[in-house]
């Protein structure tokens, strides 16, 4: 069968992933280290919170316990003190933790009876509240919700503590290295998650295998203070949060700007080689659009309240997907034409809570690389990998390498909560899991994290410093198709409903900006940097000779600058460094005479004086290659 999706394009310039098993060997390898490494950390992470809460027990007697769960690089616990936790505490409980793990106590499992549970954790209410909740299938021993109705509780002691738990744990406190946990953090947290009820206090801490990797993960958190994008971001004048605008709508600067553009073309430029057409659509819409679609029911609280255009009820859209559903519905379709790609680069407005604000990372403003494949069900498994393909080419051209993929789908306890029925779900939950499991990739399957209409992919990717942000969302939909009632002609010219996906690869523009800040440091490459060269003069009289540089390099469409202030080179040199700027061209009397620059590097290095055309030729190899390189 003629493969529909390169059978459009009469050529093809970026290369399908699907070609390259070695990158596609790369990325499984990368997935199943990572999951093998915290399955082997997770109960000691485990046993070492419970530890914890033991000693912040012993050393602020009264205090009353939350849950305490191991996360990703380490741990936490919630409680309810007796006066406020400050930094200086944190040393104290560390001391009387290493107390405890050097008794060497063992981690003893056993089931107790519901009545017996009640009358041991009489004096702590949240452990009371878990009980009643695991009595009655409303909750799991975690917290988790609808479990089944439990006559006993999973427990676990060790020394003098014992907390409701499923575990895992390891064997003994002894296990967990002394050298190689430390408390990092204290922040408040309320009591399963929900603002109506009391707020707790949260230490965060970390544990691992060795001293040597805490030394390199607490490294790590340095290094990503120093990367923090809202620092960089107003040290290189790339954004800014004014408060008068309002909280989670950035403003882009003249430099961040042009790299949103490079981004945005690079995306466009790709779309277009892989068949997609472009659309635009209005930021505002009918309020009944997003009734048809489901949203106004299912995710109203994300969206902003309605305004009244003439007697009529409109919304700021918090997703183009009605606005691309109209537009298949433009014109009848045939089998033939499908699959139908529509894209666009599009603004959503989403109605986050402001304790949820962070930087770009999370904003009310939301800049996607949306699109919407309209295909037949006999397509939609090429498709998905088709846009699987695309997001692993497009992070890989920005240094991304390493993903973890979880498969989201709905919770089977809750289906209330999501639109269609089993079997439409069973078909685009089969479907995606279909396509990975042809590629060999492993995925973690999350129940109950799909959206309200379809289960998604998700991609996570590592960063320079092996931090994991979650970007790609690619979903499979058959509900939009018959709420839209969405059709095409048969080969018998009868009617057939398409499926959708949904797709941006990058995700949000303004949070995948925030990450390739933090990846590069604010030194962005070459192809992404807003001022690509800065010219600097060595006294006033090779100013004219500096312009002319610059002139040429203009020509040759490169972002230029020229520093000549009365200030000494090397001033302006550091300067330029702090910019991050990559190329730094020294003009004086030699270069003058020879028609040369003299190249030093943002990283220090000095490539001494070369003919202008050599270092445009240098330049241009490396733009056009969008290398990550500097020469």
């Amino acid at each position: 069968m003629e493969d529909p999706y390169t059978s459009t394009l009469p050529h093809f310039h970026t290369p399908l992933l699907s070609s390259c098993p070695l990158w596609w060997a790369l990325i499984k390898e990368s997935m199943a280290n990572e999951n093998e490494k915290v399955d082997q950390l997770k109960p000691l992470r485990h046993s070492t919170s419970h530890i914890m809460a033991e000693a912040v027990m012993d050393l602020f007697p009264g205090t009353k316990i939350g849950i305490g769960p191991a996360i990703e690089n380490g741990f936490y616990y919630d409680f309810e003190l007796p006066r406020p936790l400050t930094l200086e505490d944190l040393p104290r409980i560390e001391a009387r933790m290493r107390e405890i793990i050097r008794g060497n106590h063992p981690f003893i499992h056993r089931e107790m009876s519901i009545e017996e549970a009640r009358e041991y954790f009489r004096d702590q209410p949240y452990k009371l509240e878990l009980i009643e909740g695991i009595a009655k299938g409303e909750l799991g021993t975690h917290g988790e919700e609808d479990a089944k109705p439990s006559e006993t509780v999973s427990i676990y002691s060790h020394d003098h503590f014992t907390d409701l738990c499923a575990g895992p744990h390891v064997s003994h406190t002894g296990q967990i290295p002394e050298d190689a946990f430390k408390l990092l953090s204290i922040a408040g947290a309320y009591w399963r998650g929900n603002e109506k009820n009391p707020q707790l206090t949260r230490i965060y801490g970390t544990v691992w295998a060795s001293k040597a990797d805490l030394d390199r993960y607490l490294w790590t958190l340095e290094e990503a203070k120093k990367r923090d994008h809202r620092k960089l971001g107003k040290e290189l004048q790339l954004f800014i949060l004014p408060e008068e605008v309002g909280s989670g709508l950035p403003i882009w600067l003249p430099k961040g700007a042009q790299v949103r553009k490079l981004i945005e073309d690079f995306v466009y430029q790709n779309q277009v080689e892989r068949g997609y057409q472009h659309v635009y659509s209005p930021h505002i819409g009918k309020k009944q659009l997003w009734i048809t679609s489901g949203h106004w029911d299912l995710y109203g609280d994300k969206m902003y309240a309605p305004m009244d255009i003439d007697g009529v009820e409109y919304l700021v859209k918090p997703m183009n997907c009605p606005m691309h559903m109209m537009v298949y519905k433009s014109q009848l379709r045939s089998y033939k034409d499908l699959p139908i790609r529509i894209a666009e680069t599009a603004t959503v407005y989403r109605r986050e809570q402001s304790g949820e604000l962070t930087g770009l990372l999370r904003v009310r403003m939301i800049t996607q690389d949306d699109s919407h494949i309209f295909a037949r069900p006999d397509q939609v498994k090429d498709e998905f990998l088709h846009v699987l393909d695309q997001a692993f080419y497009q992070f890989g051209v920005f240094g991304f390498h390493e993903f973890e993929m979880w498969v989201s789908v709905r919770d089977p306890r809750n289906k209330s909560k999501y639109l269609g029925n089993d079997a439409q779900w069973d078909n685009a939950e089969r479907a995606i899991k279909d396509a990975l499991d042809s590629r060999h990739l492993k995925y973690i399957v999350a129940e109950g994290e799909a959206k309200f209409y379809g289960p998604a992919l998700d991609i996570m990717i590592r960063d320079a410093l092996g931090r994991k942000w979650q970007c790609t969302t690619i979903q499979v939909d058959f509900q939009l198709p018959e709420r839209f009632q969405l059709e095409y002609m048969d080969s018998e010219s009868k009617p057939q409903r398409p499926v959708v996906l949904h797709r941006a690869p990058l995700g949000s523009l303004e949070r995948f900006f925030a990450i390739l800040i933090e990846q590069y440091a604010g030194a962005f490459p070459v192809w992404l940097a807003p001022v690509q060269m800065k010219i600097i003069t060595i006294s006033d009289r090779h100013r004219d000779y500096a312009f002319q540089v610059a002139s040429r390099l203009q020509a040759e469409k490169f972002r230029v600058e020229v520093d000549d202030r009365s200030e000494r080179m090397n001033a302006k040199i550091r300067d330029a460094q702090l910019e991050k700027i990559p190329y730094m061209l020294i003009v004086g009397d030699k270069e003058m005479e020879a028609k040369a620059v003299a190249v030093r590097l943002r990283t220090g290095e000095d490539l001494k004086a070369m003919p202008l055309d050599d270092f445009i030729a240098l330049a241009r190899r490396v733009v056009d290659s969008k290398s990550l390189e500097l020469k």
